[in-house]
């Protein structure tokens, strides 16, 4: 195993966690600006209100996006079950 190879299987299970959690990270990102939006509108200051609307959204983008997320997961696992052989001989 040359130290390229190692490089490259952690770039490639990084790109993959990016790529896994990007949909569920943004979609809490555009919540919470829009509640402190929300927020900054009203004037309520309450800091727990921010929390509730992310974590539903976050569960919501968790359904939605699952499938997916489990296919590519499964699919960098597979790929790197199958390169085993070729990685340690």
């Amino acid at each position: 195993m040359t130290p390229d190879m190692v490089i490259k299987l952690a770039e490639q299970s990084i790109y993959t966690i990016i790529i896994i959690a990007a949909p569920m990270l943004l979609i809490a990102l555009g919540v919470g600006l829009l509640v402190s939006v929300f927020q900054a509108m009203t004037q309520i200051q309450e800091q727990t209100l921010a929390f509730i609307p992310k974590i539903l959204a976050v569960f919501i983008s968790l359904v939605v996006f699952g499938p997916w997320m489990l296919t590519t997961l499964l699919d960098y696992t597979r790929n790197l079950f199958q390169s085993l052989p070729r990685i340690i001989g």
